[in-house]
């Protein structure tokens, strides 16, 4: 059985390839990449050997390796097919089989290839001595097991959630976690560098060690420094994980095997009557329609939730994370309103192909304005109280709180003028969002989605020059005591810029109903 998932596993990838020229030069690129940054990641560690700090990097580095290998089947279900052993409920097999068949078909890869290169590199970089040389063969290899188990056992527990529409929605939230990660990287980065260098690490690395696989790591040092009993303690306290993985994956293969699932059984629990609350604190008529028609876009479907969450994350971090850091400025909680700005840009995609529907409403300019007005009061909703809580923690965390009422006046315009232009480029450069796969834009027209949202920023931003403008005379004359009239001056300056950009936008919202069907339905 195990040739048999290994050759299923090699004739998967090699279909995969076969599909489209495109594909295969995007797995040629990938692969490229992972093997340069494999073969720096591995010359970095061989020139650390001998360094003092060498065993808290390798520790260090096989933990978030592991953390690695943990997440990312919640992001990535369907990037290995062989991930879903549902696949596989109809053969007559056994678990013990079916795991070690599975566990080696998972060292076919890239991915193992990158984890045993680390793992060597963080081996011989805390490598000191024969003894620590034999306890590296072992550890090693237990390392790549235990990864490996580690992400087949989270992909097993998990399958059913995964493959359902909540799991889609996970996995385009992947884009999301990237970013907070990379600003999390820099900010413990500069941390680091002010906290006396790696040294700082060495007590989390001494925690880490215990913990598997990076135990088999800390066998290594341990061995080097003599310590062969604590060496032999965490060789076999990675061996115990990985035989407990080993363990957990089997039982959920078993249950998933043996269980039926939500489409074979009827739901045990009682259906729930909707109490239609949320509906009644909207307005009558249309726009009441169609605010919840745009706030059930937010909640329910993958690929507008993700953007939601997405500016809603960075447009909180990039002010807080530059405050903390003591280079932050007052200003950046502007960037806020500037992320949730964007939502409104192509507000017609996501309706994709069911637009017909909503054009069939529109028989007027009247029809299309109280369209277009509606939606931009669903986005209010969420956007005017999350950009004046960005603004006021940002003023907290700096204590710059007579600049409240500015930056806030500032916020205000600049999304008034955001809505104002992406009621604009939702008419004139509409297009299409595919709901499959993890593209936001159909083949052929990533021309449209840059013209619609960076060319709708930059009039946004001359739109609101204006209110900058005055900002700026304020501060050069001398006038700080008058900025608090920034608040109403920008409020009302982004409410007039919103309601006469979606008057002079809904004639050519009226007028192009054909055209924008075509455009959002070539997803």
């Amino acid at each position: 059985m195990t040739r048999v998932l290994v050759q299923l596993k090699l004739a998967l990838l090699r279909n995969g390839l076969r599909q489209s020229a495109g594909r295969r030069a995007a797995y040629i690129a990938s692969v490229a990449a992972v093997l340069l940054v494999t073969a720096l990641q591995l010359l970095g560690l061989v020139l650390l050997h001998g360094n003092t700090h060498a065993a808290t990097v390798g520790t260090l580095l096989t933990a978030l390796l592991a953390l690695g290998w943990a997440v990312l089947p919640l992001f990535f279900p369907s990037g290995d097919e062989t991930l879903d052993p549902t696949r596989l409920a109809m053969l007559p097999l056994r678990p013990d089989p079916l795991v070690r068949g599975l566990l080696v078909a998972s060292l076919v890869g890239v991915g193992p290839l990158f984890t045993l290169c680390l793992a060597a590199g963080a081996a011989y970089a805390a490598a000191r001595g024969p003894a620590a040389a034999v306890v590296a063969v072992l550890a090693v290899p237990l390392t790549v097991l235990t990864c490996v188990a580690l992400a087949r056992a989270v992909a097993a527990a998990n399958i059913r959630l995964l493959t359902s529409r909540k799991g889609r929605d996970l996995a385009v939230l992947s884009g999301l976690v990237v970013a907070i990660g990379a600003q999390l990287v820099n900010f413990g980065a500069q941390r680091l560098g002010s906290a006396g260098g790696v040294a700082a690490l060495d007590p989390v690395a001494d925690v880490l060690r215990w913990i598997p696989p990076a135990s088999a790591i800390g066998a290594v040092d341990a061995a080097g420094n003599g310590a062969y009993a604590t060496a032999a303690a965490q060789l076999l306290l990675c061996a115990a994980g990985l035989a407990a993985l080993l363990t957990v994956w089997r039982r959920a293969l078993t249950r998933l095997m043996t269980s039926p699932d939500g489409s074979t059984i009827q739901a045990a629990e009682p259906t729930r009557r909707r109490t239609g609350s949320g509906r009644r604190l909207l307005p009558d008529g249309r726009t009441g329609t169609v605010m919840g028609r745009t706030l059930r876009y937010v909640w329910r479907d993958p690929k507008t939730k993700a953007a939601w969450i997405t500016s809603l994350a960075i447009g909180l971090i990039i002010p807080v994370f530059n405050a903390l850091q003591g280079t932050g400025s007052v200003y950046f909680a502007c960037f806020a309103s500037g992320m949730l700005g964007i939502q409104m840009y192509n507000q017609f995609g996501q309706d994709t192909s069911a637009f017909w529907i909503v054009a069939m409403t529109i028989a007027s300019p009247r029809d299309a304005y109280l369209e277009m007005r509606a939606r931009a009061l669903a986005l209010l909703l969420i956007t005017v109280p999350y950009a004046t809580l960005v603004t006021v923690v940002t003023t907290a965390m700096l204590g710059a709180w007579a600049d409240l009422a500015e930056v806030l006046g500032l916020s205000f315009a600049l999304l008034g003028a955001m809505l104002a232009t992406g009621a604009w480029s939702s008419a004139r450069f509409p297009y299409s969002i595919p709901q499959e796969g993890y593209k936001n834009v159909a083949p052929g027209q990533a021309g449209l989605a840059w013209i619609s949202i960076f060319g709708g920023m930059v009039a946004a931003a001359l739109l609101c020059a204006p209110v900058l403008a005055l900002t700026i005379t304020l501060h050069a004359q001398g006038a700080d005591a008058w900025s608090w009239t920034l608040l109403p001056i920008g409020a009302a300056y982004g409410t007039a810029a919103t309601f006469l950009g979606l008057r002079l936008v809904a004639p050519r919202t009226a007028s192009r109903l054909p055209e924008i069907l075509t455009a959002v339905s070539k997803g």
